[in-house]
């Protein structure tokens, strides 16, 4: 995972403008359960990279980096009461869920500007965000997309899934 990891930093420097990857690498060395973690993005297609520091707390955000909502996290629902509150033609889980299984949290409408000002991502996907409890306990989640080069935050019925919609994740490190 560590080649993976840094095959990709050194490709998307974009992405980290001013970080070293040896500092990368001597965080990764030292946080073993990071890694897994990591892997589990990996394997979900979610391609994870780092866009640098967490302002708040000092360490290395990594978060989904694929081009387009990872493939391996679609076609989900916003979280678990949505899930279960759906009757008809229920989608095979959750958003919510699915971070929980790989352990990450679900990123920020913040977390997921601030990857947009380093690149181009969902131009014909979508990605379920962290929604604020008084939207989600209305029965809505917030989900952004970008299209026609800006990045728009949605809502919608936080039971309601798409083939193009997943999420994206991230871990601090």
């Amino acid at each position: 995972m560590l080649e993976i990891l840094k095959t990709r930093f050194l490709e998307h420097r974009n992405l980290h403008p001013g970080l070293e990857w040896s500092e990368v690498e001597h965080r990764l060395r030292e946080a073993p359960a990071a890694i897994a973690v990591l892997q589990k993005m990996e394997e979900s297609g979610g391609e994870p990279d780092t866009m640098g520091y967490d302002v708040k707390t000092g360490k290395l955000i990594f978060c989904d980096c694929a081009k387009e909502s990872p493939v391996g996290r679609r076609s989900l629902c916003y979280d678990e009461k949505a899930l279960h509150g759906r009757t008809k033609n229920p989608p095979s889980g959750s958003a919510e869920r699915k971070a929980k299984e790989i352990g990450v949290s679900m990123m920020t409408e913040e977390l997921y500007r601030r990857l947009q000002s380093l690149d181009s991502f969902d131009l014909k996907t979508s990605s379920w965000i962290a929604t604020p409890d008084d939207i989600r306990s209305k029965g809505g989640a917030l989900f952004c997309e970008r299209r026609y080069d800006t990045v728009f935050t949605f809502h919608n019925g936080a039971d309601s899934y798409y083939s193009v919609r997943g999420f994206r994740g991230y871990i601090l490190v």
